[in-house]
Parts: C-alpha cells; sequence; structure tokens
C-alpha cells in the first residue's frame, strides 16, 4: 500500500514538474533583417503575408513605407529596418509583412500594424532560463526595443519588445511632427537639443 501511495506522489510531482517546465517555454517567431536574425514572440502575431504593393502616404515617418488593405481594413507596413535607424529594406523575392496586433492607448483597441522584414525562418520553443537580460551598452538598437537575448544553437537572437517597437503612440506622435514641424520646413522634424545650436 505504501509503495502505491509513493509511486502515485512521484507521478503527480513528476507531472507537476512537467506542467511548470511547460509553463516556462514560450514561442517566438525567427526572422531575418539586414542580415541579422530576430524574434518576436508568437502571441500578437495574426498571419504571414507575402509582400505586395504598399500604398504611399504622404507626411508619414521615413520608416512607414505604405498602408495595405488587408480583407478592407487599412493596416500601414513599417519598415523594421528604417524604425532601428539602418538601411531601408531592400526588396526581395522572400520578403514578407508580419501582420501583428499591438494595443492602442488612445482608443483602447488592438491596432493591426504590418512589419516588413528580408525573411521569416521558423517558430522557436525558448524556455526562460535560455533568456538573457538585454544589455544596457554596445548595441546596434534601443535598448527598449530588446526584451531579451535568447541564446539558441550557440549564437545569440535579439527578442523584440513588441509593444515598444510598433507603440502606436509613438508612431503617432513621430507622424504629427512630421505632419506639422516647428520651424522646420514641409516635412522636416524640428530640431531637438545640442543639435539646434
Amino acid at each position: 500500500m505504501s509503495a502505491l501511495t509513493l509511486q502515485r506522489q512521484n507521478d503527480q510531482s513528476t507531472a507537476h514538474a512537467q506542467a511548470e517546465h511547460a509553463a516556462e517555454v514560450a514561442q517566438y517567431l525567427s526572422f531575418q533583417l539586414g542580415g541579422e536574425t530576430f524574434a518576436m514572440g508568437i502571441l500578437n502575431i495574426r498571419e504571414i503575408l507575402e509582400y505586395e504593393y504598399l500604398t504611399e502616404v504622404p507626411l508619414m515617418p521615413d520608416f512607414i513605407r505604405g498602408v495595405m488593405n488587408l480583407r478592407g481594413a487599412v493596416v500601414p507596413v513599417i519598415d523594421l529596418a528604417l524604425r532601428f535607424n539602418r538601411p531601408r529594406t531592400e526588396l526581395g523575392r522572400r520578403s514578407c509583412v508580419v501582420i501583428v496586433e499591438v494595443d492602442d492607448p488612445e482608443t483602447e483597441t488592438q491596432q493591426l500594424i504590418g512589419i516588413l522584414v528580408d525573411a521569416v525562418h521558423e517558430v522557436l520553443a525558448i524556455s526562460e532560463q535560455e533568456i538573457e537580460a538585454p544589455p544596457q551598452f554596445g548595441s546596434k538598437l534601443r535598448t527598449d526595443f530588446i526584451a531579451g537575448m535568447a541564446r539558441v544553437d550557440n549564437r545569440f537572437i535579439v527578442l523584440l519588445n513588441v509593444p515598444k517597437v510598433l507603440s502606436v503612440e509613438e508612431i503617432t506622435l513621430l507622424a504629427s511632427l512630421r505632419e506639422h514641424p516647428e520651424g522646420g520646413g514641409p516635412g522636416e522634424l524640428p530640431v531637438v537639443g545640442d543639435a539646434a545650436q
């Protein structure tokens, strides 16, 4: 009788440990951008589309490549490379648009935003133990854009902080600065801080 009770306790503790381990693993979509590999959590990803013609919108920040029609919805498409202050993404046969849902704090709704990437790779299962804190310096990206650094096959992949990278509030602010510059010519951003001297 005690052997049976002990076996049940072992089975329960093993099942509990497996459930804890499963809860610590999250899935990330990995993609290529300018020769580097990045990843983002799949929970907010709606779909992945082949690159199609975009309609350009005047007076938008440079990193907004245009808008696309997604089943009747107008979806802005962001060139992630330009958002990261890198050269514009060159379109190729593997270029695609990842459609992501982000929170719009102003309307308290979900906003669809497309991100243009060079190529999509695969979905990775990454445990919390494989994720390091983002570096505080020496990164080519704004540190608030980085959620963490994942160790995958003896290399690091940058995990993006999607709410920061695709902040509807920040994108709206940048678009309004572009539309109404203070003291600049049409379409110029105002000069701020030390650069104004």
